[in-house]
């Protein structure tokens, strides 16, 4: 018998048991990525003795073995072995990498890379244990963009699974950022500013009821910078997560759901979307932090160039996913960064661009979309780019002219004219991040009254930023001029806005008005005694609960003085901003009941 004849046959008895073998092996391919993440978490997390140190590195060790194994498998199951090897070869090396360390592990007693490289390094102290950390690491993401490989096949609502992946996201911070190795304090973080501070960083929001820079220690800012960025990718890559990921079972009537987070008209089709979105991201945030990393002023005390490169991949990346949290005491207001304006035009470029919208950054400065406009001038950029840009820009130049209007005298007072010009543009374009270079407390009320506006519109689609979106506040207005001035139709950049459009963007707009409402009732509520003593204003509450709904970040200063149960309306207000008001109602609305007839048309004054 050849041994074609025997694959050919050993193939035909294999078959009947393939889909429950690999099924099986995605369940616990699953279980365990998380054993070996909990056991890396509770490593760095907890004190704990050199046996239980040992204990959780064998649960991540024994991950290594679960691959190679998972690996194999997966080859006795293919019809055509050499052609699944030269597929796979970036991971069939990795495999042979794990196997090769786990037998040093077993005969040396650790990792052979890690032996080989302290015997070149004798000072390197614990190398074997980042080896370690670094190949499970490269596993998992190697696992994970492996197609079909990410999730077993369950088929929920799109909505609902982008709901549970940031409750998934904030339970998980929560616990983090609650062990005593995050925090500077004794005991640990308390378990409702674990929640408040996870829910805020997950969200993008940046509102913060402790000092960032003296409460939490470099571990804990190292679980901040994961959340602020998973946050962020998790929703502008959402609709191409859901358009790589059929497993999900993604139907026609639930193409619109995915449609309004990435605005494009063919994206069950675009296979390569999620990588080109998580490239994109990556590479802004890595530009930001170059430019960072060569313009902090000296006056910032670094401790070497290694917390410098922290600080400015940190301050990227919470500017690009408009998250506002920096590692300075009162923000960008403290006096290391407060005049460093070159600093504040870096990150005022990276929240513009990640508040203008991945999909309207690709039709922007995407290699081929601009040599298809330069080949073709007649072609233009896309009707929902223009939105986003227009408006966007539209927006900043209002709210610059009236910062610097109303607060020349103010928080302006004393600066120079190229300083106030910054600030005014800095703080009209923060109105979707939180950063702040000036105590917004000390802002004059008609100001923070523009800026509670302006909040509430917020960042465009497909953005990181929150708000009833640009598109949105678009439709409205054009559809109020429409009707003030007698016109057929909602026409916005001469194109039609069809009656769903329309239906949406009201809807949206009304979710997020008695959100809003409700938020601040109960907050009156729950800081009736801040209320009584004259702690805050009305005002503060309003503006705390849209900046928080809005998911900006910006506070008058009442954050730390909320009490528990204010501190978890807001969480529920961050969340809800986050992942959208119309998503929230698409994942508990249930199934849409259709009829083919309709009532008789109504009429009453409305006015």
């Amino acid at each position: 018998m050849s041994w074609q004849e025997f694959r050919e046959r050993a193939n035909v008895w294999l078959y009947n048991s393939k889909d429950q073998v690999l099924g099986l092996f995605q369940w616990l391919n699953l279980a365990v990525n998380l054993s070996a993440l909990v056991s890396l978490a509770i490593y760095y997390g907890y004190d704990h003795s050199a046996e239980t140190a040992g204990q959780l590195f064998g649960v991540v060790k024994f991950s290594f073995g679960f691959y190679v194994l998972h690996y194999l498998v997966r080859v006795l199951y293919h019809f055509h072995p050499k052609t699944f090897f030269r597929e796979t070869w970036a991971e069939g090396l990795l495999m042979v990498l794990l196997a090769v360390e786990g037998a040093g592990d077993l005969f040396l007693g650790m990792p052979l890379l890690g032996s080989a490289v302290s015997t070149v390094l004798p000072n390197a102290t614990d190398l074997s244990t980042f080896v370690v950390q670094g190949y499970l690491l490269v596993a998992i993401l190697t696992e994970w963009m492996r197609p079909g490989s990410r999730l077993p096949r369950v088929k929920v609502h799109p909505a609902l699974v982008f709901i549970m992946s940031f409750l998934v996201l904030i339970a998980a911070g929560t616990w983090l950022l609650s062990m005593p190795q995050m925090t500077t304090v004794e005991g640990g973080m308390p378990w409702a500013d674990a929640f408040f501070t996870a829910t805020s960083a997950t969200c993008v929001t940046g509102l913060m009821s402790v000092d960032t820079m003296t409460y939490f220690t470099h571990k804990g800012h190292w679980v901040l910078l994961v959340l602020i960025q998973l946050g962020g990718l998790n929703f502008i890559a959402f609709g191409s997560f859901l358009a790589l990921a059929s497993k999900f079972g993604v139907a026609v009537k639930q193409h619109d759901v995915i449609e309004d987070f990435v605005n494009t008209d063919n994206l069950l089709g675009s296979s390569g979307t999620l990588s080109k979105v998580v490239l994109w991201c990556l590479g802004l945030e890595f530009l930001g932090a170059v430019a960072l990393m060569a313009l902090w002023s000296p006056d910032v005390p670094f401790s070497g160039w290694a917390d410098r490169a922290f600080s400015s991949v940190f301050h990227s990346v919470s500017a690009f996913n408009n998250a506002g949290i920096t590692l300075f005491t009162d923000g960008l207001a403290h006096p290391w960064v407060a005049t460093n304006w070159l600093v504040h035009w870096v990150i005022t470029g990276l929240v513009f661009s990640g508040a203008l919208g991945m999909i309207a950054m690709f039709d922007l400065f995407d290699v081929s979309k601009l040599r298809e406009r330069m080949m073709q001038p007649w072609k233009t950029i896309s009707f929902p780019t223009k939105i986003a840009l227009y408006f966007s820009t539209g927006l900043v130049v209002f709210g610059a002219v009236a910062y610097g209007a109303l607060e020349w005298h103010g928080t302006l007072d004393g600066m120079s004219w190229f300083g106030k010009f910054t600030t005014a543009v800095f703080q009209s374009v923060t109105r979707t991040s939180g950063f702040n270079t000036v105590d917004i407390g000390a802002v004059g009320m008609p100001m923070l009254f523009l800026l509670l506006v302006l909040m509430f519109i917020g960042a465009s689609s497909s953005s990181t930023g929150g708000g009833i979106k640009t598109s949105t506040f678009a439709i409205v207005l054009a559809d109020v001029a429409r009707t003030v001035g007698g016109a057929d139709h909602v026409q916005i950049f001469k194109r039609t806005i069809n009656d769903v459009l329309r239906s949406r963007a009201y809807s949206v707009l009304l979710f997020f008005l008695v959100g809003n409402l409700v938020g601040v009732f109960l907050l009156t509520l729950t800081e009736f005694t801040m209320l009584n003593a004259n702690a805050c204003t009305f005002f503060d509450l309003a503006f705390e609960h849209v900046s928080a709904m809005g998911t900006v970040g910006l506070s008058t200063g009442i954050t730390p003085m909320m009490s528990t149960a204010g501190k978890l309306v807001l969480s529920a207000a961050m969340f809800v901003g986050r992942v959208g008001t119309l998503t929230v109602a698409f994942a508990v609305g249930g199934r849409t009941l259709q009829s083919h007839f309709k009532y008789p048309d109504g009429h009453t004054l409305v006015g």
